[in-house]
């Protein structure tokens, strides 16, 4: 028997600190123009000193449950998606339950990227199918700067700090959304276009090491342009021709807020008008995993999410992953 799933509350949380392009413009060789144009950011949120990705879940999550109208105890799985854990062990997911106030649950964190949440809205369907009564909670969290190298000005301007989080049920009582399909695919021989190598078993440290340019992100910027554009429409398309829609029954289209330019040319692949895309990357900049749930809020806050339209979700990251979700309001 097939168990549908639904989204019940969502949240998110950005941290208060605000980092300009004028702000960048005096650490690193770059102008608010230069950043605008090419990437569609104006500014990006940044982590407070010893502000963690547990911390941040945990704030996404407690605003999703608020808006589930449920308590933290109700929960029985948290998957948290994240590249920037606190620490190797114990998991971050362990850390945002003991904040949580609550015990016992299935916990784990896992890491697709900026393609986490995505990812985690089919996690939750599979628990669903085997375990109806499951309440799930699906968080993204990044502190991406904390592996951000600010003397690149290739990088440096792109990323920020974030957390989203969805309870995830099978009841479609109070349900916000009707999760009708996922699509998700991956490619490992390209995950060297986009990496963060140092500290990790295939680039250890020793007592006394410096910290070299493998410990942060680096990326060939072009390359990760074409395959996320073209493998964000692709899924994107797949998932649309098995649910046998049209660009017409789209009501509004969130791909995953890493750069306007990128988010503009899947748009044009898939041949949908620029006004049912959301953004929010100029506020927010790329937050990874957390991206598409940010989205989905003000997307929300907005009153762009009609009741019974159907909305395009979509993400490409490293590894690399990616992924598509439709969902129904």
């Amino acid at each position: 028997m097939k168990h549908e799933a639904y989204i019940r509350g969502i949240g998110y949380y950005a941290p208060e600190k605000v980092l300009t392009n004028a702000d960048l413009e005096k650490i690193v060789e770059t102008s608010d123009e230069w950043i605008t144009t090419r990437t569609g950011i104006k500014e990006r949120h940044i982590a407070a000193p010893g502000e963690a990705v547990s911390d941040m879940s945990a704030a996404a999550a407690k605003a999703a449950l608020v808006d589930a109208g449920m308590d933290a105890d109700e929960l029985t799985h948290i998957f948290l998606y994240t590249v920037t854990p606190d620490f190797y062990t114990p998991s971050a997911a362990c850390l945002m339950e003991e904040k949580l106030g609550i015990r016992h649950k299935v916990v784990q964190d896992v890491n697709a990227a900026c393609t986490g949440y995505i990812y985690g809205l089919e996690m939750a369907r599979a628990v669903l199918a085997l375990h109806p009564e499951a309440k799930v909670l699906v968080a993204a969290a990044e502190v991406l700067t904390s592996r951000t190298n600010w003397a690149d000005r290739r990088t440096c301007v792109l990323f920020g700090d974030a957390a989203a989080a969805a309870v995830v049920t099978s009841e479609e009582s109070g349900a916000q959304a009707r999760i009708m399909d996922t699509r998700l695919s991956s490619d490992g021989s390209l995950g060297h276009l986009l990496t963060i190598k140092g500290g990790g078993s295939g680039h250890p440290y020793k007592l006394g090491d410096a910290v070299d340019e493998d410990f942060f992100l680096q990326m060939n910027g072009p390359e990760v342009f074409k395959h996320a554009v073209r493998s964000m429409a692709a899924i994107c398309e797949e998932l649309m021709t098995a649910q046998g829609l049209g660009n017409d029954d789209i009501v509004l289209f969130i791909p995953h807020q890493a750069n306007w330019r990128i988010m503009e040319a899947v748009a044009k692949k898939l041949s949908l008008p620029v006004d049912k895309v959301m953004s929010t990357v100029a506020r927010f900049g790329n937050t990874s995993a957390s991206t598409v749930g940010i989205a989905l809020v003000e997307a929300r806050t907005a009153g762009r999410l009609p009741a019974g339209g159907k909305v395009l979700l979509g993400a490409f990251g490293g590894g690399f992953t990616w992924g598509s979700a439709l969902l129904q309001f």
